[in-house]
């Protein structure tokens, strides 16, 4: 795992230690720092959940898992993903379970509901076919939810519980990549602005986080991910840059349209959102530093993918 990754994990636990009041001792042996962890995401935290839809967005073959004990098991890494990491520093003694698989007791310890090539937009990624767009990652929530007030026997006590959990939330980066940068496939690059596009995205998001009952099912404690710089990344670089190595201006430009707006949005969540906590991750700063140092990240190559 490149030290960028390891630097990411760090900036999130630092800033999760602000969220749940904890002090130096935050990072210990024993029993997991909170008791359970729910994860919203995309590619870079699926853990298994495409491997059983119809989707080209799959990762449950070699050399994907190569550095995983299990091997192949449908994370978009040679080994642990950052979630994989957090839960092990938070306590945790195995890794979230996929909701593909979480069954019984097991998921009152937390579900990873990530789908690759998913978005906060429904349409985001359907040239890939099969994906669990981020209004349907909270459906399924609201499945898993209705399993634990069954297990702890009343909705109240099961609203408690869950309001100590922690909620990590990653998308956005479909609703670019495979989305408003696809001219070929999608028409809203014609129909907005990267202003009006961000806009739109965060409707869906707060419709999804407010009404549609992240929050009313008790959950309060949340970390949101910016978007990282996706002008940068190999794929933008291959078809959209002019020598293959200068990163795309205009994808970075509305990236960091999002990511403004993102984070107003946690700061006007957090003043009109009673008893909720929410921290915002700045993955484009933390993106910046590898590409302004990749040697020092132990990186020697960084316009080609890892795996193809």
């Amino acid at each position: 795992m490149g030290r960028e990754v390891i630097k990411s994990i760090w900036i999130m636990l630092i800033m999760l230690s602000l969220l749940l009041g904890y002090n130096n001792n935050y990072v210990t042996k024993g029993e997991p720092q909170v008791p359970c962890y729910f994860i919203f995401g995309d590619s870079l935290v699926d853990n298994g959940n495409n491997n059983v839809i119809r989707s080209l967005a799959r990762a449950d073959y070699l050399p994907y898992g190569i550095d995983f004990p299990d091997g192949p098991t449908g994370r978009f890494s040679n080994g642990k993903t950052t979630v994989d990491v957090i839960a092990e520093l938070l306590g945790f003694d195995d890794y979230i379970p996929p909701y593909a698989t979480a069954r019984g007791r097991q998921i009152l310890r937390g579900v990873n509901l990530a789908s690759a090539a998913a978005g906060i937009r429904e349409e985001t990624g359907q040239q890939l076919r099969g994906r669990i767009s981020f209004p349907g990652q909270v459906n399924n929530f609201k499945n898993i939810v209705q399993q634990i007030v069954r297990i702890i026997g009343d909705e109240n006590s099961a609203a408690n519980y869950l309001s100590k959990c922690i909620y990590s939330i990653g998308d956005g980066s479909n609703d670019y990549l495979n989305n408003y940068f696809m001219p070929l496939y999608y028409l809203t690059s014609r129909q907005y602005t990267p202003q009006q596009y961000a806009n739109s995205i965060l409707a869906y998001f707060r419709q999804s986080f407010v009404h549609c009952n992240l929050y009313n099912y008790g959950a309060r404690k949340f970390v949101l991910i910016g978007v990282g710089q996706i002008g940068c990344s190999p794929n933008a670089l291959t078809q959209n840059s002019p020598d293959g190595r200068t990163c795309v201006r205009n994808i970075n430009v509305a990236n960091q349209i999002f990511n403004n707006k993102l984070r107003a949005l946690v700061d006007n969540l957090n003043s009109n959102t009673p008893d909720a906590k929410l921290i915002y991750i700045n993955a484009y700063g933390i993106f910046q530093d590898l590409i302004d140092n990749p040697f020092a990240f132990g990186f020697r190559v960084t316009n080609a993918n890892v795996a193809e």
